[in-house]
């Protein structure tokens, strides 16, 4: 049995294979634009999933959350169709970014004294007169030598100019999450049916990333997350909220019968995320306790969806949930009903979160927008219920992405 979601309450046409060089043209415009409308002239672009988004650029790092010596770094100017990429040569390194070979530069370290102020030179020939710079990340050496990179003044931060660009995906941006998503979940048929007694969660994880990367993978975005749920909130591990802590890190503990698994994994597709969460149940099936509260996980997700469309603010959402759990927030506190996905696995908008009722209420959202709605349903005594789906807004409603079983529980 698949999932129970339908195929949406709208059409929304998604390329089988995405066209990557019309991709990149159209996911430009939108960069450019968005620039246009902050005033920004220039943009220096250093984490990972921006410089994907900027160039294309195909850069697998062990863990895409941590600053690297070697790296590839974007420069993107007003008015230029094309951003400059600056990496160090390696085969494969450029991935689909297709830039012209003037725009790919040699290396550039950015931790070091001596690589900023190479890179000052390179940017003084790229940097209009006057510009305003936006950047995403200073590193300290950059921090020292402020002056010299950006000598109109301290740089606006990026974030203001990258996030928007980044909220409606083109549909080849949602033909490589829904390829993404496939992979994923073709590589996890195989890991919950290794899922039981005696078998380790670095096991499963061995298994998952060795199957997904088969299968066409280009990186992985987090340690794939096995958790196995404390019975109650009190014989979890101690969190300042009170609440339970998730995730843990995966370890070499074996797999027990009755274990209920939080499980949550993210791979990359054309340097585009799936994210990938259900609930299992290691050699065992669900009593009548764990199977309610999976109805109820359904019917907070089927309330959430009935008012999901373009027009609809994040605030409509959380309500819809809230009511369909009796009045309480179904999603933990330090994380959220739903967020979205691009080349990051976790991207604006965050709904639900510590950024308030009024962002909620005031992001309205929009065709071509992706979600990850991830309601949680707790009981002490049953270890709960979470999983994860993946939809894009259409003008009436929505189109799912995900389509994955909810096996032991809808069994």
């Amino acid at each position: 049995m698949t999932s129970f979601l339908s195929p949406g309450l709208a059409s929304f046409e998604i390329p089988d294979v995405p066209d990557r060089a019309r991709m990149r043209r159209d996911t430009g415009a939108r960069l450019r634009a968005s620039m246009a409308a902050q005033g920004i002239d220039m943009l220096v672009l250093l984490n990972n999933s921006n410089v994907a988004y900027a160039t294309g650029a195909n850069w697998p790092l062990g863990d895409a959350g941590l600053a690297h010596v070697e790296r590839p770094v974007a420069v993107v100017v007003a008015g230029d169709p094309w951003p400059h990429l600056f990496l160090p040569f390696r085969e494969g390194t450029a991935g689909e970014s297709a830039l012209p070979a003037d725009h790919v530069h040699g290396p550039v370290y950015l931790e070091f004294d001596e690589g900023v102020k190479l890179f000052a030179r390179q940017l003084a020939e790229l940097r209009p007169t006057g510009a305003t710079i936006a950047v995403d990340e200073c590193t300290g050496a950059m921090l020292r030598a402020q002056s010299e990179l950006f000598p109109a003044g301290p740089p606006v931060d990026a974030s203001t100019v990258v996030g928007p660009a980044k909220l409606i995906k083109t549909p080849d941006e949602i033909s490589c999450i829904r390829t993404a998503c496939r992979i994923t979940e073709q590589a996890i048929v195989d890991v919950q049916a290794a899922a039981v007694p005696g078998r380790r969660q670095i096991d499963l994880s061995a298994q998952f990333i060795r199957r997904a990367f088969e299968l066409g993978a280009g990186a992985t975005m987090l340690d794939a997350i096995w958790q196995v749920m404390p019975e109650t909130k009190a014989a979890g591990v101690w969190t300042t909220h009170g609440d339970l802590a998730l995730p843990l890190l995966t370890t070499e503990r074996e797999l027990a019968a009755g274990d209920v698994l939080w499980t949550d994994v993210s791979i990359t597709y054309g340097g585009y995320c799936s994210d990938f969460g259900r609930t299992w149940l290691v050699g065992d099936s669900p009593n009548a306790r764990q199977r309610s509260q999976f109805r109820r996980w359904r019917d907070i997700l089927t309330a959430v969806l009935d008012v999901t469309k373009a027009g609809a603010t994040a605030a409509d959402l959380a309500r819809a949930a809230i009511a369909a759990n009796d009045g309480h927030k179904p999603w933990l506190p330090h994380f959220y009903l739903g967020h979205g996905i691009g080349v990051s696995a976790a991207e604006m908008p965050m709904i639900g979160t510590d950024l308030g009722a009024d962002y909620d209420e005031n992001f309205v959202f929009e065709p071509g927008m992706v979600l990850v709605l991830e309601p949680v349903v707790w009981e002490d005594g049953t270890g709960g219920y979470r999983s994860e789906e993946i939809i894009v807004i259409t003008e009436d409603g929505w189109t799912a992405l995900t389509d994955y079983p909810y096996a032991p529980y809808e069994n």
